[in-house]
């Protein structure tokens, strides 16, 4: 008849307690989440990074600067090579750092290029650099893309 001890928490914790993910229909930017490895937080980190209009992106090189994976040359000599921007939002270049690497283990076409750009010499960070920058392409693309009306949505106004 005494309280449960600090060993014993099974009757304070209930199952429901832990939250649950959206449905892909009711989360925002469905066309994002559809993508091959990206989750809830690299869609909703690249949707704060696009801001509230993504209209004022005017092409996918822009949004690239603005997530700091658009290339810069830094060739010396007889070598070119280019390295990305050090500039732009740290969150949104690690959001599609963490996208390219789980593409890398999962997705066969990914694997096919990383195949293809070792045998030609690249080095695994040159390859990050572009698969980075073509996965900026594929974002742009599917933010740009209207969203479809949810029917089940009713705007509520305060009385």
């Amino acid at each position: 008849m005494g309280l449960p001890s600090a060993g014993n928490t099974s009757t304070t914790k209930s199952k429901s307690s832990t939250p649950s993910s959206p449905s892909c229909s009711h989360a925002p930017a469905p066309s994002l989440l559809a993508l091959p490895g990206v989750g809830l937080e690299v869609a909703g980190q690249l949707l704060v990074t696009a801001g509230d209009n993504p209209d004022r992106l005017t092409s996918e090189a822009a949004f690239a600067r603005l997530c700091g994976v658009a290339p810069q040359p830094v060739s010396s000599g007889r070598t070119t090579r280019h390295r990305l921007s050090r500039s732009g939002d740290r969150a949104a270049n690690r959001a599609l750092y963490m996208v390219v690497i789980t593409r890398m283990r999962t997705d066969p076409r990914t694997q096919a290029y990383v195949q293809r750009r070792t045998t030609q010499g690249r080095t695994k960070r040159e390859i990050i650099r572009c698969l980075k920058r073509y996965l900026a392409r594929e974002v742009f693309t599917a933010l740009q893309t209207p969203l479809p009306l949810d029917p089940t949505w009713e705007h509520r106004s305060k009385p």
